[in-house]
């Protein structure tokens, strides 16, 4: 059963080694293995310490808040949006902001080509470009494991999701975009990590380096619309995801996203996506 925080469900499954052992030696199962997978809600903690590494490599996606992890002999920050990708035997230690605590989807995985695959994304943080798919993807993991342990498919199901889920990320780091020293990368990688905040372009122009105008239009051929557009929509994104994995109220999200007004974070959604927020949380498949 999974544990429970004071408002939203806290899951955590763990696959019995002996299965773990038996799926490595399965035909299919033996080239990538989910042993665990959970999903830590902020303010649930999720952090740990592993000096000498762990058989096992770590996949986290941050769909929100902010931590971070000391690993490769540096310390990374992990914003909404990114994932923590940690090798097996790598040392490494993690954990949530304080100030800004993380929402997390987990999973560690085994298997022969999970070093391949973990070498093309390129750790430790790797930038998601589709949080609902990433999400969804890594929901998916912690649901297939949720199962009977009996059940059949039960782990090729979930090492399906996991697989689903790197080779989404390889893509998408693999697709053409800025350089993450680029001042466009820079201004994207600080809206994602400050949803709650107003920032003004002027602030967000001289903290990055150019000027307003220029910021501006490195925005528009980027994403066709302004700053304030590009926030919006990643807003927006974590609202719907926040309102299709949570029970968190309107009004919660609403301020988690940086409306004051939960009334006018309605207006916006519903002008947006054509219903309310409560309709959106409601409907069967949310997508």
């Amino acid at each position: 059963m999974p544990a429970r925080d004071g408002l939203r469900p806290q899951r955590l499954y763990a696959v019995p080694r002996r299965q773990v052992t038996a799926a490595l030696a399965a035909p299919v199962t033996r080239r990538l293995v989910v042993t665990d997978a959970g999903h830590s809600p902020a303010p649930a903690p999720f952090a740990a310490s592993r000096p000498s590494g762990s058989r096992h490599t770590l996949l986290a996606v941050c769909a929100g808040g902010s931590g971070w992890a000391d690993a490769g002999g540096r310390r990374h920050r992990i914003g909404a949006g990114s994932a923590l990708v940690v090798p097996a035997a790598t040392p490494h230690a993690y954990g949530g902001s304080a100030s800004s605590p993380w929402t997390v989807w987990w999973c560690h995985l085994r298997g022969s080509d999970v070093p391949e695959l973990v070498e093309a994304l390129g750790p430790p943080v790797v930038p998601i470009r589709h949080l609902d798919r990433a999400v969804a993807l890594a929901d998916e993991i912690v649901g297939r494991l949720a199962r009977d342990d009996a059940a059949p498919g039960r782990l090729v199901g979930a090492s399906g999701a996991a697989w689903k889920l790197l080779t989404q990320l390889i893509a998408d780091r693999s697709a053409a975009s800025p350089a993450a020293d680029d001042p466009l990368s820079r201004a994207m990688d600080y809206l994602a990590s400050r949803l709650d905040a107003t920032v003004r372009v002027p602030e967000l122009a001289a903290l990055v380096g150019v000027s307003p105008s220029h910021l501006t239009t490195l925005f528009r051929r980027a994403t066709g619309g302004g700053v304030h557009a590009y926030q919006t929509t990643l807003r927006m994104t974590r609202a719907r995801l926040l309102l299709t994995t949570t029970a968190a109220t309107v009004s919660e999200i609403a301020r988690d996203v940086g409306y004051g007004d939960p009334f006018h974070f309605s207006r916006q959604f519903r002008q947006l996506h054509a219903m309310s927020p409560t309709d959106y949380r409601r409907r069967p498949t949310a997508p």
